[in-house]
């Protein structure tokens, strides 16, 4: 197994992103290696000062990198030796198993889309979420931003890929999937929330609750939660700020604790030919480390073949 980590995407790389890739090294085993994609001169003072052999790593140099600001088609485009771009065509000749960057975010997303391509089926990728649930574990929201402007089929399908997702991530046997909406009555909602009932509602891809409204999101037995992307990602920035709020309150409560992003990392592209996660900008080590995780988790339980059977 071989997993690419872009160690020059995010506010704090390289140095979070390596320091990230060590604690990683760390807990993963043998057979599993990170492949280092990024400034090798400015990652191997860190990796000798943390005193760990190089070598554990594998290196693809470049200095070239693609920036928060850029246009992701264009920067993909005209910058082929930039640390994404390299990443996505390792991914694409099969050289890394899987690929996460905490870069520019669409450059993820179209990397994605040009290089691997989506599943054969599958109309529109998405970005997937953890959201803590009340008691333990994490339900998933999808999309978070990918599609801020959907039709019902795409909500439909979102529901196929989340509750994928939530059974072979997270072990969820039969997941629950709900529809985010203004009111729980099946009538409630704008066009798109209807027609997508309507639509989820009869289907046996999965198993379909109906709707909740937003106070429910957190609810235990919730294990899917599917919205258009531009209110997934209204709802994921509102949901990251409570864990900073509760620190600047300075109380500590295990339930908000788990809205510390550091925990999950990054957000998965569900839907495409291989695992790309997108990584927070501001990641520190720790969130680095988790998203190489889950970039193991999803190689290992054979997601991408998962969803592929299911659109077949």
């Amino acid at each position: 197994m071989k997993i690419g980590l872009d160690i020059m995407g995010g506010d704090f790389a390289p140095n979070a992103t390596v320091l990230g890739a060590i604690e990683a090294s760390k807990v993963l085993s043998n057979n599993q290696q990170l492949v280092l994609i990024g400034n090798r001169e400015l990652a191997l003072p860190l990796i000798e000062e943390a005193g760990l052999d190089a070598t554990v790593f594998e290196f693809v140099h470049t200095t070239e990198t693609i920036s928060m600001g850029e246009h992701p088609t264009k920067a993909i485009t005209h910058k082929p030796n930039a640390s994404i771009s390299l990443g996505f065509q390792l991914l694409k000749e099969g050289r890394i198993d899987a690929f996460s960057s905490a870069g520019n975010t669409g450059a993820m997303l179209v990397g994605s889309m040009f290089s691997v391509k989506t599943i054969p089926g599958v109309i529109r990728p998405a970005i997937a979420t953890n959201v803590p649930r009340l008691t333990n574990g994490f339900g998933v929201l999808l999309d978070v931003g990918a599609n801020a402007d959907c039709k019902p089929d795409n909500l439909l399908q979102f529901g196929i890929l989340g509750s994928l997702y939530s059974q072979h991530i997270y072990g969820n046997g039969n997941p629950t999937v709900a529809l985010l909406n203004i009111g729980e009555e099946e009538e409630k909602g704008n066009m798109l929330t209807n027609a997508a009932h309507s639509l989820m509602k009869e289907t046996q891809a999965f198993n379909f609750i109906g709707n909740i409204e937003g106070r429910d999101l957190f609810e235990d037995h919730i294990d899917v939660i599917v919205c258009d992307g531009f209110t997934g990602n209204v709802v994921l920035k509102l949901a990251e700020s409570f864990y900073s709020l509760t620190v600047k309150k300075g109380f500590k409560d295990t339930f908000f604790d788990r809205f510390n992003y550091e925990q999950y990392g990054g957000s998965p592209i569900l839907g495409v030919n291989a695992p790309v996660i997108i990584g927070h900008g501001i990641s520190n080590p720790e969130a680095i480390k988790n998203m190489i995780l889950l970039s193991r988790d999803m190689i290992e339980s054979k997601f991408v073949d998962k969803v592929k059977a299911a659109f077949k």
